[in-house]
């Protein structure tokens, strides 16, 4: 089983790809029913971001494809999943409803991303960096195939660096770890720390997402060198 660095240096277990694909099976028969109009507001911001830089869009957990009918157009999207009881569900959706703007779907692993580099304008990964295994592997691979000037679009939940929030998140984590989610390992100060230490890329937005303001629609741009030079 991977293992992660907590912020103060201690290890402690992490999830497998194992783990997260069963788990994510499991959900597509009713994660539309549980979590589509939860997260609404959240992926509707997201797409809003996402269809106003244009261009060719890579969404990296998509999911059942809740989010492909609202994207513009004249976008290109092409779509990844770990899990391919979802991805039966995200064709299912593309074929009834013609959407043509989808180039393709394919199961992947987010750590692993089968693109060469720069190949997309915008990678968008809606609740997923809090459920892979190595999420700095990830949020790295998402900058490598992101296209100079483009977009990282993620949104995520933010848990809390203390205080009574964080004591009860710690405590939520063995619970719904099996389901697919952790609640305890994700203040800001992790995704601060790797913007830090990530080369070319910079924060452009942060802003608090429903419900809770527990979650957060995060935007970092990838720096153009030539042009910055």
């Amino acid at each position: 089983m991977a293992k992660i660095m907590n912020l103060d240096g201690t290890q402690q277990l992490d999830l497998t790809r194992g783990t997260v694909e069963q788990a994510y099976d499991r959900w597509a028969p009713v994660y539309d029913l549980v979590f589509g109009g939860v997260f609404a507001k959240g992926r509707q911001a997201a797409i809003a971001a996402t269809n106003k830089i244009g261009g060719r869009v890579l969404e990296v957990g998509v999911g059942t494809g809740i989010s492909l009918p609202l994207y513009a157009p004249h976008l290109r999207i092409f779509g990844t999943d770990i899990s391919e009881a979802m991805l039966d569900k995200a064709r299912q959706r593309v074929t009834e409803g013609n959407l043509k703007n989808v180039e393709g779907l394919a199961v992947m692993d987010a750590e692993k991303l089968e693109f060469p580099d720069n190949s997309f304008d915008v990678v968008m990964a809606q609740y997923v960096v809090t459920a892979v295994p190595n999420p700095e592997v990830a949020l790295d691979e998402f900058a490598r195939v992101l296209r100079p000037d483009g977009e990282l679009i993620i949104l995520t939940r933010v848990s809390a660096d203390t205080g009574m929030r964080r004591f009860i998140e710690q405590k939520l984590q063995p619970v719904v770890r099996p389901l697919g989610f952790r609640t305890a390992e994700f203040a800001w100060s992790r995704y601060a720390k790797w913007l830090a230490g990530a080369k070319g890329i910079e924060l452009a937005e942060r802003r608090l997402i429903p419900p809770l303001g527990h979650f957060s629609l995060v935007r970092f741009r990838k720096v153009d060198v030539a042009k910055a030079a």
